[in-house]
């Protein structure tokens, strides 16, 4: 299923900090930790805890949020089905990483094993 350019806005806008609290809280009632989160933004995005904060205080967009990241190089090897949308279809690069970090905040909350989730 193709995006949209009204979906693909709507990714941009989007504040980092209005959907950070959701990926702890999906982690930790699956009996996942906040560091195990921060270890997985981190593989993808390449931000530590100092920067990640950063980013929340400045209340940054998944656009900035993601253009000041360097995507980890094994990224694309992220594939599968996320919030209705197969990932290796979706063509806009924001919103592909926007899913790409969706997809691994579920698997963690999933309970599957950290290299796995890391695609090393």
């Amino acid at each position: 299923m193709a995006t949209t350019p009204e979906h693909d806005k709507r990714v941009a806008e989007l504040t980092f900090v209005s959907v950070y609290p959701h990926y702890v809280n999906k982690v930790e009632k699956k009996g996942r930790t906040k560091e195990e989160l921060h270890q997985v933004i981190e593989w993808l995005t390449g931000f530590d805890d100092n920067k990640l904060q950063e980013l929340i205080d400045e209340k940054a967009t998944f656009e900035t949020f993601f253009a000041k990241a360097t995507l980890h190089p094994n990224a694309e090897l992220i594939k599968g089905v996320i919030c209705g949308y197969r990932i290796e279809e979706i063509t806009t690069p924001l919103t592909k990483q926007a899913r790409y970090l969706d997809k691994l905040i579920d698997e963690l909350a999933k309970g599957r094993k950290m290299e796995k989730i890391l695609r090393k």
